[in-house]
């Protein structure tokens, strides 16, 4: 892991650890593959699923198809996130905060890890790492 940068490159995400970003490597590889991060995310089932009809759309839970191990890490590292979110004063804390006060917890952590899960896609698809946006 300490020799790899993508993997190092994941650490600095949010939510991610050495476990997580080690699987994330060894599994996803090049990113690049997925044609946009709705498609990777999907790919781990952390997507919504879709119902619609008359024109009318209505998004279900998760759709839990894909990799377990990657859904499983990305949702408990969205949880031990969520632990000291009163703490961030960044955009993704402001964010998870708005979102707590509407919805329940572990509606929350899904959410978080699907936004987790996109992040580790531009991370890995087009390089670079994560950057924490203050609020002002």
């Amino acid at each position: 892991m300490s020799e790899d940068p993508a993997g190092i490159r994941l650490l600095s995400i949010p939510g991610i650890g050495p476990l997580t970003a080690s699987a994330l490597v060894a599994d996803v590889g090049d990113a690049s593959t997925y044609k946009s991060s709705r498609d990777f995310a999907a790919s781990l089932g952390l997507v919504p699923r879709q119902y619609s009809t008359g024109g009318k759309t209505s998004l279900l839970g998760i759709s839990k198809r894909g990799d377990k191990y990657l859904r499983c890490l990305l949702v408990q590292g969205a949880h031990a996130l969520m632990i000291r979110i009163d703490k961030r004063d960044d955009s993704l804390g402001a964010w998870v905060r708005n979102l707590l006060a509407r919805k329940p917890p572990n509606k929350v952590a899904c959410a978080l890890a699907n936004k987790m899960a996109r992040v580790v896609w531009a991370v890995l698809a087009r390089g670079g790492s994560y950057n924490v946006k203050q609020m002002a």
